[in-house]
């Protein structure tokens, strides 16, 4: 048996509460990318031109309820973070 070309990709937060440290022999084998939390306004402009292009051939009634659903989204997500 021969496996080719394959892409495993994974997902990881720091170590602590249950998650392991990962070592290196492990980690040699990955591209490890990072990143920073964004800003409120980042990401509510990052969703509001995610759900522009997915409504844009609703009705009028439910692209005006974009940004209200991207402030809800973003009060439900803190609460529970």
């Amino acid at each position: 048996m021969r496996i080719e070309d394959i892409i495993f990709i994974t997902a990881m937060g720091p170590p602590g509460g249950g998650k392991s440290v990962i070592t290196p022999r492990l980690q040699r084998h990955f591209n490890v990318i990072t990143y920073t939390n964004l800003g409120e306004e980042s990401v509510t402009m990052i969703f509001q031109k995610i759900l522009n292009a997915f409504v844009g051939g609703f009705s009028e009634a439910v692209k005006d309820c974009i940004s209200n659903i991207v402030q809800s989204s973003q009060v439900v997500f803190h609460a529970v973070a």
